[in-house]
Parts: C-alpha cells; sequence; structure tokens
C-alpha cells in the first residue's frame, strides 16, 4: 500500500461561474488526521463526493492509493453526519454494519456458508473495534445517537478502508458522545486508515488532528492547527476582522461575518 493515501493536485472544483476551490494540492498520508472547516457551502461536502467518485473535478487530478478514483471503492469508508432513524425500524445493529461489508454484492446471488461465517467474522471484527458488540442485537430505532454513530463507524470500517471520510460525525451528539465516537475515529488511524473529518466544531477532535483544510468562499488554508488557528490566517481566509482566543487546549473564534447555521462559527458556543 501506498504511504500516501490521497493526492489531489491542481484540483478544481466550479459549477458555472461559481468557484469551490482552485489550485488546491493535498496529499494525505496512511495514519494521517485532517480536519476540514469553513462555512456552509464552501465545498466541503462536494470535496468527499468527488473523493467517493460522485462528482468529477472541473481540473486537476484526485487518486486514492495512487489510482484514479472510482464509485463504489472499497478503500474508502464513510460516516455520515449524525441523524436519528425511525423508532419504529426492525433493522439491528448488525445488520447495518453488514452493509458495510456486502451492500456492493446486490444481485451477486445467495452467499455459501463459508462466507456468511467469513462475513460474520468481519461484522464481529468491526464492531468489536467500536466497542459495539452488546449493540449487535439492538434495533437502530432505539439506539442513542452516540450508539447509533458508533455502529456507522462500524459499517464504515467493515471494509477495511485505506480512507475513513467523516462528515460531521458529531453533529447533534452529547459531548460525552462527541469525546467517544472522536476518540474510537482516532484509533482507527493505528492500522494506517487516513483520516478526512468535516467538522463546525474543532474542539473535540484538536488532540487528533495532525493538519486542518480550512475552506472559505474560494479561499483555503492548509496547515497545522497552530498554524491556520490564529487571528491573522482566518481573518484573512473570510477577509473580516475575526478574532481567535485560546483557552487552554480550546479554541474561541469571534467575527460578525461568521455563519456556520447560527453557531458562532461553532469553535466554541457562545
Amino acid at each position: 500500500m501506498s504511504a500516501e493515501v490521497v493526492c489531489l493536485s491542481g484540483a478544481r472544483l466550479a459549477f458555472g461561474d461559481r468557484v469551490l476551490w482552485d489550485h488546491l494540492d493535498l496529499k494525505v498520508a496512511a495514519g494521517e488526521f485532517i480536519a476540514i472547516l469553513g462555512p456552509n457551502g464552501t465545498g466541503k461536502t462536494s470535496l468527499f463526493k468527488v473523493l467517493l467518485g460522485q462528482l468529477a473535478l472541473t481540473s486537476g487530478t484526485a487518486t486514492i492509493e495512487g489510482r484514479p478514483i472510482e464509485a463504489g471503492s472499497e478503500s474508502i469508508g464513510y460516516v455520515p453526519q449524525h441523524r436519528s432513524v425511525d423508532r419504529g425500524l426492525s433493522l439491528r445493529g448488525r445488520d447495518l454494519v453488514r452493509l458495510g461489508v456486502d451492500g456492493h454484492r446486490w444481485g451477486l446471488g445467495p452467499l455459501s456458508p463459508k462466507e456468511r461465517h467469513h462475513r460474520r467474522e468481519v461484522v464481529d471484527k468491526a464492531m468489536a473495534q467500536v466497542q459495539a458488540l452488546k449493540l449487535a442485537s439492538v434495533p437502530v430505532g432505539v439506539m442513542s445517537g452516540g450508539e447509533l454513530q458508533r455502529v456507522r463507524i462500524a459499517q464504515a470500517l467493515a471494509s477495511d478502508p485505506a480512507l475513513l471520510l467523516c462528515d460531521e460525525p458529531l453533529l447533534n451528539l452529547d459531548p460525552a458522545s462527541a469525546r467517544l465516537v472522536a476518540q474510537l475515529i482516532d484509533r482507527r488511524r493505528g492500522t494506517g486508515t487516513a483520516v478526512m473529518f468535516v467538522t463546525h466544531e474543532i474542539n473535540p477532535v484538536v488532540p487528533y488532528v495532525d493538519r486542518v483544510l480550512y475552506l472559505v468562499n474560494g479561499r483555503f488554508r492548509i496547515g497545522t492547527v497552530a498554524e491556520v488557528m490564529t487571528s491573522e490566517t482566518l481573518s484573512e481566509l473570510y477577509q473580516a476582522d475575526i478574532q481567535v482566543v485560546q483557552i487552554g487546549d480550546r479554541y474561541v473564534v469571534v467575527g460578525e461575518h461568521l455563519d456556520h447555521s447560527g453557531h458562532t462559527h461553532g469553535h466554541t458556543h457562545e
């Protein structure tokens, strides 16, 4: 496996006259944790769609493990935003994780007993990685937000991915659940999996982040948390007066031009 999991070179994504980003060069190494920040509508989710093969770059190149991107790649695990599910849903935790193993198998016929045994082992291993084995037989409709996110992470890990894309996985979780989910995602890096993590709230993941990609209105900055999370850098990105205050290992970001779904930038809630 290449030590370089993601390589974006001269990447540009535009819809008509609206340029989300241009000249984006980003290499993500095996085991690296990249946090992706910025206001809504600046192309964070679109970047994930490019990496998932759902959206083509306007120009430039993108590869995963040195190969051109293709939709449905088992090299990528995807953890979506936390959303509650129908409480009457009878799908169990194990069933949800199993979709991460054979969701691409539709139409290939029934599994042999050997294949079924292997699939069960893979599902159990993925659930064990996120401390969720006790949720295997629990209907997803009655799980707490934190439990459901753990099962979704297990689903994303079931294919043993080289890259884990996390799209605001802590959204709407209570602080304790958010801390646990962040720790579980970070733990996966020990196997060499690279993590790209979209978030409005940098503080829960500060201990794990190697670099930040901060996107604002076509501009971006890539660097360590200490390099990017400064008054000078964010004021330049937003082209407005932004103040960043560090309190211990927490960042408080204040500025009237910040617009993150009604948060004061969400880095810490004022």
